[in-house]
């Protein structure tokens, strides 16, 4: 079974030794992603800031958010759980993963509020060609 793994762009990737996404036949797992570039932004904006890194590695990846079958939400804010809740809801209404929310002191990024984690089962085998690495 091949391996693909897919960069995220980070200058750590090298450093820390991970992929955005590994993809092992029609298996693909998403590192926990956080808002990068909505720092600042309120916990709405940072999980569809999310969910847009999520859904670019995943379709790099060859799936889609329909082949979704299991997300990690971690939450700085436990308060934050309902707005968090609804985007992904708006984005998993009919998919209905395995879905586990938990509550962590920080983030990387002090500033993160949400990061998650996606793990998704591809149609087929067959990773697309571009935009795999290593």
């Amino acid at each position: 079974m091949s391996r693909n793994n897919f960069t995220g762009g980070s200058p750590f990737e090298p450093i820390i030794g991970f992929s955005r996404a590994v993809r092992v036949g029609n298996v693909i797992h998403v590192a926990g992603t956080g808002p990068v570039g909505a720092d600042d932004a309120d916990v709405e904006t940072q999980t569809r800031r999310i969910f847009e890194i999520a859904n670019e590695v995943l379709g790099r990846a060859g799936a889609s958010f329909n082949d979704v079958v299991r997300t990690r939400i971690y939450l700085t804010h436990v308060d934050d759980w309902q707005a968090v809740g609804r985007v992904h809801g708006e984005i998993f209404h009919d998919i209905r993963p395995a879905a586990t929310m938990l509550v962590v002191a920080q983030l990387l990024n002090p500033k993160w509020r949400v990061e998650i984690e996606l793990e998704a089962i591809a149609a087929s085998e067959q990773a697309t060609s571009a935009g795999a690495k290593g």
